[in-house]
Order: C-alpha cells, then structure tokens, then sequence
C-alpha cells in the first residue's frame, strides 16, 4: 500500500555511442541484457537510443539519491565498457531524428503504425514525477489547480537548447517536439474524476487509443495507481535538479490537498495563461517571466520561485524534504542544464570550432555529469 505522498522519480537518458557522441544505432543489445542483469529498474524505450529507469515509491528523498545516484553511475559504467555512454538531457545536441531506430518489439510496432513520422520524431527524453495522492481526494481536482505551477517546474528543468544540431533560440525545446504528439500538451479542465473517466471510456472504448497510458498530457492521473503523475520537465543533466523539482513539485501537491481553495475553480482564461506561461519557460527558461492573471503583470522566474518556495514551507518541513527543495534556488543561482550548454557552445565556437565539434564538447559535458564524472560543478 503506497504512503500519502510519496513520491516515484523516473529518468529518460539517451544511450550515445561514446566516439561518435551521437546517438547509438548499434551494439546495445549486450549492453541492455549487462543492465537488466545489474539493474532491474532498467527499461528501454521507443526509440532504440534510449533508456528509462525509476525508483520505487519512497517517501525520503535521501533514498532515491542514492537509488538515481547508484543507476546513473552503474549503468553509466556499463555503457562504458562497451564503448557506450548516458546522457540526461531533453533533446539531443547532434542527433538526427530520421537515423534513430525504433525498437523492435510488436507493441511498439502499433503504437508507431498508429503516430508515424509523428512518433519517430519525439527523439526526447523526459523526467517524470509521480507523487501518491491520499485516499479521498480527487486528482482531477489536483490536477486542474496545479497547472499554474507548471510553468515553473519546466523553466527549472530546461536542459534541451539543441536540435538536429542546430541551436533552437529555445531553452527547452524538447516540449516543442513533444507537443506534436496526440493527447499531449496541458490537458484539458475537467469537470471532476466521472468526466474524466467518461474521455478515458469513450476513446478507449470506441479505439481511438487501445491504452489509457497513451495519454501524453504533461500532467495526469497514473491508470496504474494513486498518483497524479508530473511529466512536463525535461530529463535533467544534474541530479541535484532532478531533486529539487521532485522535492517542488510533491510540496505543491500536498499544499493544494490540505488547502482546497488555492486555485480553485479554475477558468479557460487560467488555462489559456498557464500555457501561455509554460511557453514563456520554454523560450526563456529561469530567465523570462510568467504572466501573473491576478496582478495582470510580468513577473520574474526567480521571483515566483521564491514565492511558491514560501507557499510550500510548511510542505517541506512536513515532508522531510527542505534540502532537496533548497536545490531549486540553486538552479536559479547557477543556471539550468540548458544555460551551461549554450555557454560551452558559445565558448567552443569562439575557440574556432565548427558547429559539430563545438556541440561534440557539449556532448562530453552532458556525458560527464550524467554519471557524475565531473570533478568540479558548474
């Protein structure tokens, strides 16, 4: 039986070919079967070049740095040994949708036959947040009041400024890609859990998708649990980060069940803004602002941050978790995986570097601090 509130940390990374710093189109297999043998969290994905593995529901957050911490560094060693390499980041700095292979297994053969070119294009990776809602009350109801916060969460987790080796103008592009998906985006507000029970029956009843889990919004209720599920931040290069928004986000969701009337009764209007907000974090990341529907002004990152972090403290020292939640400020202080990205790339082409070289030193910074090789952090 899962506790109120705990929380489950599950990391999308891509597997690269460590010489060519491009994505893997070959000698996985050996490396996957040395994984499930060591790892049992570990998953494959869509795409053959990437990897999923989670932690199981805990309610210390202690626990699951030492659970990603061990995974990261453990299957990290094991890539290398075969001439492989991890790397947590929302997209790709260098790889090129249309050479990534899919998977080949008969259930995933449908879901592609079904999205096509769309599906071969989310070369993405993601990091998802499932946090245990108590009995009784309605995670429809979270789910529709969280949407404000979103925004926030994203632009903390930006680390995805490349694609198809080219610099996006975007501090999170991934959600970009990920948005030509079906049923993805900011789910829609519904009325409560038996209006949304009525959308799951009717589009799984009638075929339109054979699995509830093909609902991709970047909030939703788990099919498998009692969890209301994040899944809008990119997959984060530094696991500190990866902390801070599991921390952040499992506070919210404690805050909004023992105070119903934060966000209540949300309007198409809020819904319009969270996403116009969540754009803004894509653009801009910890750099921009949010619209404010309240104030009706543009508010800076760093200082809605410091709000909401006000907003959750009592969470937090509710939880255990003020440490990890602490993280957050850092990423503000220090920049996000993205910013770091840009700079390297910035500095590798002032060096005289061509574009492909400059993004391969990108590349080796990812790799690095994925298994926590880095000596120093930046």
């Amino acid at each position: 039986m899962r506790a109120d509130f705990d929380v489950c940390i599950e990391e999308e990374v891509f597997i690269n070919d460590a010489g060519k710093r491009d994505a893997a189109r070959a000698r996985t297999h050996d490396f996957l079967a040395a994984c499930r043998a060591d790892h049992p969290q570990v998953r494959t994905e869509l795409m053959e070049p990437q990897l999923v593995w989670a932690t199981a529901p805990v309610t210390d957050l202690a626990e699951a740095r030492r659970t990603l911490s061990a995974l990261r560094s453990g299957v990290g060693a094991l890539a290398a040994a075969r001439g492989l390499a991890l790397m947590a980041s929302g997209t790709h700095p260098l790889a090129q949708w249309s050479r990534v292979r899919p998977r080949d297994q008969v259930a995933r053969g449908r879901v592609l036959r079904d999205l096509q070119m769309v599906g071969s294009r989310t070369v993405v990776c993601g990091l998802s947040v499932a946090v245990g809602v108590p009995e009784g009350v309605s995670r429809i109801d979270l789910m529709n009041r969280v949407q404000p916060f979103l925004p926030l969460l994203l632009a903390l987790s930006t680390s995805s400024p490349f694609w198809q080796a080219q610099r996006t103008g975007l501090l999170g592009y991934r959600l970009a890609a990920a948005r030509e998906l079906p049923r993805s985006g900011l789910p829609p507000l519904f009325r409560d859990e038996a209006d949304y029970a009525r959308y799951l029956d009717t589009v799984v009843g009638t075929g339109a998708i054979d699995d509830p889990r093909h609902v991709w919004w970047v909030i939703c209720p788990s099919p498998a649990g009692p969890s209301l599920d994040l899944r809008i931040a990119d997959s984060c290069t530094r696991l500190d980060d990866a902390l801070a928004i599991a921390a952040l986000y499992r506070c919210l969701v404690r805050r909004l069940a023992r105070d119903p009337g934060l966000h209540r009764d949300p309007t198409g209007a809020s819904h319009a803004i969270a996403a116009e907000n969540c754009w803004r974090a894509q653009r801009y990341g910890i750099h921009g602002s949010f619209v404010c529907e309240a104030t009706r002004a543009a508010r800076p990152v760093a200082t809605v941050l410091g709000e909401t972090l006000a907003l959750v403290a009592e969470d937090a020292r509710a939880l255990a978790c003020e440490a990890e939640l602490d993280l957050a400020r850092w990423i503000v202080a220090r920049g996000t995986s993205a910013d770091r990205q840009l700079a390297l790339f910035t500095e590798a082409q002032g060096r005289g570097l061509p574009p492909r070289e400059a993004l391969a030193e990108v590349v080796d910074w990812l790799t690095a601090e994925t298994v926590g090789a880095n000596p120093t952090r930046h």
